[in-house]
């Protein structure tokens, strides 16, 4: 019998993954799921990345490889290889959709007031009144109806129809107010950019991605409100502008051999009274 050593792991990576977990069973704990289905989703995300990330050139991924550099054993390999999904959720799809409607909005001169802010839009265009809510949907999809779409958003508190029958924009609702199913979507993109940019940075030498963060304790209710809508208003600013510009060169390298990446950046809140934290 082969005897394999089982790498020491660095107390600073172990103490790192305990932190990161710690919400991570909060909420898993108060939705019901226990450590064994856990199990079973950590081991299927065990057998996709080692399937998707570490390839061996020129050669087939097979179910023995697989096995070898992930431990879980062959048989759960092969079923959870045939078990994969190709379909998307359609949480996943319509999220992605109101994502890239947002963007348009808040970024495209043609949806922006004099001030720079997102237009209210009558629902149809008119001979007065255009753009309209209409126009935008067409410009990102043509598969799905626009009063369809509107009212998901209304539901969802994405946006609000004024006395005067307009579409406005709650420019504050790049993860909705409500609806469990898109904030699962976002909490899956968001926090899974966070750790590639904070996974990158470790396993890189040199120069890192900017992945920073402001902390201080001691403070007051009444300080921390000060302090958490100064970041809303500074963490929206920087959002839009950082849009805007995006949406511009985007325009600008459509069709171009090279326009074969993608970005994404944000920002986040957290406060909690000293001495909550595990």
């Amino acid at each position: 019998m082969i005897e394999t050593q089982v790498p020491q792991l660095p107390e600073s990576l172990v103490m790192a993954l305990s932190r990161l977990l710690e919400p991570l069973v909060r909420l898993l704990i108060g939705r019901g799921v226990t450590y064994p289905m856990l199990c079973e989703l950590l081991k299927k995300s065990y057998v996709d990345v080692a399937e998707g990330r570490f390839p061996l050139s020129g050669k087939q991924q097979t179910d023995s490889r697989i096995h070898i550099l992930t431990a879980v054993h062959r048989k759960d390999v092969r079923r959870l290889r045939a078990e994969r999904r190709a379909t998307v959720p359609k949480a996943v799809a319509t999220s992605s959709l109101g994502a890239l409607l947002v963007s348009r909005w808040t970024g495209s001169p043609r949806y922006l007031d004099d001030q720079g802010r997102p237009r209210p839009l009558s629902v149809a265009a008119t001979k007065e009144e255009s753009p309209s809510f209409t126009d935008l949907m067409e410009e990102v999809s043509t598969n799905v109806r626009p009063r369809a779409v509107l009212d998901e958003w209304l539901r969802l508190g994405v946006v609000r129809l004024g006395d005067d029958r307009k579409v406005y924009l709650n420019t504050e609702a790049f993860v909705p107010e409500q609806g469990f199913e898109e904030k699962c979507y976002f909490l899956g993109e968001n926090v899974r950019a966070h750790l590639e940019a904070c996974v990158n940075n470790l396993q890189r030498e040199g120069a890192t991605a900017p992945e920073r963060n402001v902390f201080y304790g001691e403070l007051s209710a009444s300080s921390v409100e000060e302090l958490r809508s100064m970041a809303a208003q500074e963490g929206m600013r920087a959002l839009q502008a950082i849009n805007r510009r995006a949406l511009e060169l985007q325009q600008m390298d459509a069709d171009t051999e090279e326009a074969n990446q993608q970005i994404r950046f944000g920002f986040y809140w957290h406060q909690e009274q000293e001495g909550d934290e595990q």
